[in-house]
């Protein structure tokens, strides 16, 4: 553990300068990537929700449906 926090600190206090330039192609780019995450994410919730419960309400409407129609 104490040569984790020495590594660290050593590298925190003496940071080694890159100079390179990354544009602003770059940071588009991070943040389209970043929101195509988080749509997926969202997408994959969505889909792995959504259709059993929209299975389940359509079984109970076809179900509320029959009794309805059996009653007459």
């Amino acid at each position: 553990m104490f040569k984790l926090i020495h590594f660290s600190l050593i590298f925190i206090l003496f940071p080694n300068l890159s100079y390179a330039y990354l544009g602003p192609g770059m940071g588009g780019g991070f943040i389209a990537a970043t929101i195509g995450i988080i749509v997926a994410i969202f997408a994959m919730l969505f889909g792995i929700l959504w259709f059993p419960i929209k299975r389940i309400l359509s079984k109970k409407k076809q179900k509320s449906k029959n009794d309805l129609e059996n009653k007459e």
